[in-house]
């Protein structure tokens, strides 16, 4: 159901990549260049990459300095959204999302049933917003990269993507902080 309206202007986004493992090294990060290349293929900007280990507090250091970072706009991360007691990246996001986006999380599960049946639950793919800053984490696979890129990222995060989408709304996401 994505269509581009193309008499609007593309606007490139500054996106920063997280990978979240206690094993993957800028070597074998294969996730994290997958959506590093998906983003610089969609015309955005690769604002920053990183990884960091399976530690709540680390992820969660890491979100707030992009989230005050002005040249970032989104983060993206992959890894760490299942169900096992490594599995803590929801867990750093709830310490600094003001505002979740709950449909990322559903649309995201729906689209990867249609791929991988049922086993699409233990999935806990989420998004949100932090101080104008749209985050947005999935799996660690590299086919859950992709659908989350290819199937809805892609899409919102294009200026273009009709009837709507989150470039448009950028800035108008720290409304509630001016006063």
């Amino acid at each position: 159901m994505s269509r581009l309206d193309l008499s609007k202007r593309f606007i490139p986004v500054r996106i920063a990549v997280l990978t979240v493992s206690d094993s993957r090294t800028v070597a074998n990060d294969t996730s994290g260049d997958i959506l590093a290349g998906r983003v610089e293929a969609a015309g955005h900007v690769l604002a920053d990459r990183a990884i960091e280990p399976d530690d709540a507090g680390r992820i969660a250091e890491r979100l707030s300095g992009w989230i005050a970072d002005p040249q970032v706009d989104v983060v993206v991360s992959t890894g760490g959204t299942g169900v096992t007691g490594r599995d803590v990246t929801p867990e750093a996001y709830a310490r600094v999302v003001e505002k979740q986006i709950e449909g990322f999380g559903e649309l995201f599960r729906m689209l990867s049933y249609q791929k991988i049946g049922t086993s699409t639950i233990q999935s806990r793919a989420i998004a949100g917003v932090a101080n104008g800053t749209y985050l947005f984490a999935l799996p660690g696979s590299t086919g859950a990269v992709k659908d989350g890129w290819d199937d809805i990222l892609v899409w919102q995060l294009d200026s273009r993507h009709s009837p709507c989408n989150f470039v448009e709304l950028m800035p108008r996401l720290k409304e509630h902080l001016a006063s």
